[in-house]
């Protein structure tokens, strides 16, 4: 099942569900976002790993605009723990073609990589391929 989340325009910002196949959750962001639609989100794919656990999530900023770096705090000090205690422990990131959302998770790759296994890819398949071995 595919969790979609809305703007109030009625415009996605993020979708994402559980891979059967792969055994993962994939999360695809569209468009800016804010600290609010991250929280959310976040927060939103945190209960589903409580309700089925799960290792490993393939993140996908290929149509993500911007900046999101006002969020890092939050993702590094209340997500991250609350993640890695439901279970995650794979964290595949797509990055974003636009330089501010490289930036970002960047910034977030070294605020958080100590905690769990981020990295970091240019593509889908590559990123896919990882976390199969994982």
């Amino acid at each position: 099942m595919t969790t979609t989340m809305r703007w109030g325009d009625g415009s996605i910002y993020l979708t994402f569900g559980y891979d059967q196949t792969d055994q993962w959750i994939y999360a695809q962001w569209f468009g800016r976002q804010t600290l609010g639609s991250v929280m959310d989100g976040g927060l939103t794919y945190l209960e589903m790993l409580r309700r089925a656990p799960c290792s490993k999530l393939l993140n996908d900023h290929r149509h993500l605009v911007g900046t999101f770096t006002e969020a890092n705090d939050w993702i590094q000090q209340v997500w991250t723990p609350l993640i890695i205690a439901a279970g995650l422990r794979s964290f595949a990131q797509v990055v974003s073609p636009d330089i501010f959302g490289q930036l970002s998770i960047e910034d977030l790759q070294h605020r958080i990589s100590d905690q769990l296994d981020l990295y970091l890819f240019d593509d889908l398949e590559s990123a896919q391929n990882w976390l199969r071995t994982q």
